[in-house]
């Protein structure tokens, strides 16, 4: 018998579904889970002699009995000082250091730990790369079949790290819409387990312990700005849940300004949040960019992505082709190399205005991946 489980909960419909259940979406408006989970505060004094991987906030993180046998020691990633002067400082937390180089890792060993106890035929993810890696990489630890969609043109190395950890790679023709939409039909196949980052929200709760590495590492409070770039939002939402429960329990005496950041070319939330709107105004047109990761013209979770990011006082930046390139050489520089999409947040922050206090971007996936942007 399968131990107890959190509900799912539709966000928009409230109609609630087991976390048991193989059902990847809100039946009614086919929209993406929440989970109906509340937790307990972290006791910050006793972390020091606890597990080296994000499991060590347990307290935070929904009860998966697997959880720790799924590990690959994900998380505690380094935050290095880049800039600082007399009004404010900027760090970047390394998580291209995790296990298969990007962040995606926080995320998918929620995913894989939680698929473990269900037993599914096959466990399935779309991706334009980072994502089914990370699922591949988690599901291989776990014991489970894994098949990745991924968008036609993906890196030749995200598809070699895909296939490595012995999952089977289907390439679709089209963009990455067109990946996610084929995805989704084949994740209603009986005995499938549709591992999206997108819309399953136990990716979500994994994501949220970037922030609480943040809090654990600054010693019990977060920066002032928060900085994350935004394609589906899987970041942004789970470190919005994180300065909400530190905010909730009393852990932190403020919440952090989130900024949001997308590639100019293909900006759909920071368009519909200058405008002022709840959702989108329309998808944006699937335009080429080098920040291939957070290249969704029609997020899922677009009306949480806006409210979150308002939530806090935070806003959008935009980032051109010229400023990726740019951005990723200077990081280079700076002995970092990291993918253009990586390294959009850095962009973003080195063309705006200097902000007060710490601020953090994340450096999301490793150079080794993609090249230097051409």
């Amino acid at each position: 018998m399968l131990p107890v489980m959190t509900v799912y909960e539709c966000p928009d419909c409230r109609i609630q579904s087991p976390a048991s259940a193989l059902t990847w979406c809100c039946p009614k408006c086919r929209g993406p889970w929440d989970l109906a989970f509340t937790s307990a505060p972290v006791p910050l004094p006793s972390l020091a002699s606890r597990v080296n991987s994000l499991w060590r906030y347990e307290e935070a993180l929904p009860p998966l009995p697997y959880g720790p046998e799924v590990s690959l020691g994900e998380g505690r990633t380094p935050l290095v000082r880049l800039t600082e002067s007399a009004t404010g400082s900027v760090s970047a937390k390394l998580d291209f250091l995790m296990p298969t180089l990007s962040f995606k890792d926080r995320g998918a060993v929620m995913l894989a730990a939680h698929a473990r106890r269900l037993e599914p035929r096959t466990v399935l993810a779309d991706s334009s790369g980072n994502a089914g890696t990370a699922i591949a990489a988690y599901g291989a630890r776990a014991g489970l079949d894994c098949v990745v969609y991924v968008p036609e043109g993906t890196s030749p190395k995200k598809l070699e790290q895909i296939r490595a950890h012995g999952a089977r790679v289907v390439e679709v023709p089209g963009d990455r819409e067109a990946t996610a939409v084929a995805a989704r039909e084949a994740a209603d196949e009986p005995g499938v387990f549709y591992a999206s980052h997108v819309y399953n929200p136990y990716f979500l709760h994994g994501t949220k312990t970037y922030v609480y590495e943040l809090w654990e590492e600054l010693g019990g409070r977060l920066p002032e700005t928060i900085v994350v770039p935004v394609g589906n939002g899987t970041l942004l939402l789970g470190a919005a849940l994180a300065v909400e429960e530190l905010y909730g329990h009393g852990l932190v005496g403020a919440r952090p300004a989130i900024l949001a950041v997308q590639a100019e070319a293909v900006s759909p939330l920071a368009e519909a949040f200058h405008a002022g709107a709840e959702d989108l105004l329309e998808p944006a047109a699937a335009r080429p960019t080098l920040a291939e990761g957070i290249a969704i013209p029609a997020p899922p979770r677009a009306r949480q992505i806006l409210r979150a990011v308002r939530a806090t006082g935070g806003t959008f930046l935009t980032v051109t082709e010229d400023q990726i390139r740019t951005a990723q050489r200077d990081l280079a520089g700076r002995g970092l190399f990291v993918e253009a999409t990586g390294v959009a947040c850095w962009a973003a922050v080195s063309a705006a205005p200097p902000r007060p206090g710490l601020t953090v971007v994340p450096l999301c996936g490793a150079g080794a991946k993609t090249g230097l942007a051409p």
